[in-house]
């Protein structure tokens, strides 16, 4: 991929690679790529047995069953492991002296690559670990070794690290620009080898419209354009992915519930993200409103929303951060699932708000085959009977 995410892929690398390294901490809300990220710098790590990837979010349960779970996936020996952790305290002490001591072949520097670490603050719960990630923080600024650290959780990070050494660099992720998109998307339309220039171009721009950029949607469209065949449209792929069987339906389900259940005031949360897929941008005023309560006590609701970065306010004015999630909300946010031509309708009004329409519409000359005027249809546009 070229553009952005190669700068900013490049960046991470050069803090990594600074002397001393700094430790890259990258946000970015879901979908957005801090996974792929990780990977990509686990695989050059691995030839050399320099670098290990923890899923935090995946393992984090008792300090004592994750020290565990870490060590024994490492490719680093834990040296002075001779007795078990006698308490919880003990046993993330122990964590912290492996991230510190470990080595990698030869005795150089190792890399630890720590997705989620956000969801360490589950050990909080615990006794004598009331501040983990503030030990956490201040454990991996006098370590050698080198660290990325990933969340979804943007403003939260943003509140930690307010008072940390200039080791840790913040860096948001970029959203893909359209060319970005098209880059992405060469592999799965094999190069674009049956596509003009005008509709490799036009898809881009497309895509990019209808995913806000974010690469987990744009590869997911393109995936489901292939499936479909020859008459693919990228605004057929979105309808059928938010379809009650679709990929896309419970992505956006387990990133909406996962916030929701990291911040306080579940249901009333719910009831504003219910107001604002109906109407945006609002204001407070509004919102408290149609919500029937203070503005006092929706002021509070909706900087919980803003805590788990659900919705931003611009201008005193709110509105979802993810248009997808909010499309998403309207569809699915209610007492019975869509019926197949209410997906369509509303995908097909959230893409005429933000897809630019050509003139004249393009069809794409899809995996090489002939399509006839007569059999094109108009691009994105659905037909429901």
């Amino acid at each position: 991929m070229t553009g952005p995410q190669t700068g900013f892929e490049r960046r991470v690398q050069g803090a990594l690679d600074a002397s001393p390294s700094r430790i890259p901490v990258v946000l970015g809300g879901c979908g957005s790529g801090r996974t792929w990220l990780l990977q990509r710098l686990r695989e050059r790590g691995a030839a050399r047995g320099t670098a290990q990837y923890l899923d935090i979010e995946r393992c984090a349960t008792t300090p004592e069953r994750f020290l565990q779970a870490v060590t024994l996936s490492s490719p680093f020996p834990r040296h002075g492991a001779e007795r078990a952790p006698a308490t919880a305290r003990e046993a993330f002490d122990a964590l912290l002296a492996f991230f510190d001591t470990a080595r990698a072949p030869g005795g150089e520097p190792c890399t630890f690559l720590l997705d989620e670490v956000l969801e360490l603050r589950t050990f909080e719960s615990f006794p004598g670990l009331r501040h983990v990630l503030r030990d956490l923080l201040e454990a991996l600024t006098a370590s050698a070794n080198r660290f990325v650290l990933t969340t979804r959780y943007v403003a939260r990070a943003h509140r930690l690290l307010r008072d940390a050494t200039s080791r840790f660099e913040v860096i948001h992720i970029p959203a893909l620009a359209s060319p970005d998109v098209i880059d992405l998307l060469a592999p799965t339309f094999n190069g674009y080898e049956q596509m003009s220039t005008d509709d490799r171009d036009y898809l881009g721009r497309a895509v990019h419209a209808l995913t806000d950029g974010r690469p987990a949607y744009v590869r997911a469209i393109g995936e489901t354009m292939v499936h479909m065949g020859r008459d693919a449209d990228p605004i057929s792929a979105l309808t059928a992915l938010l379809s009650a069987e679709g990929a896309l339906n419970h992505w956006c389900r387990f990133c909406y519930e996962l916030r929701l259940h990291r911040a306080r005031g579940y249901g009333a949360l719910k009831a504003i993200l219910d107001i604002l897929a109906d109407q945006e941008p609002l204001t407070l005023t509004e919102i408290s409103q149609r919500l029937h309560r203070t503005p006092g006590s929706t002021k509070d609701y909706l900087s919980w929303l803003e805590d788990v970065d659900l919705v931003t306010s611009r201008q005193k004015r709110y509105s979802f951060t993810d248009p997808v999630l909010r499309l998403w909300v309207r569809l699915h946010c209610r007492p019975v699932p869509p019926a197949e031509d209410e997906v369509a309708r509303e995908v097909q009004r959230y893409a005429l708000a933000r897809v630019p329409q050509p003139e004249p519409a393009p069809a794409l000359a899809y995996a090489g085959v002939e399509v006839s005027p007569e059999e094109r249809k108009s691009w994105g546009i659905i037909e429901i009977d």
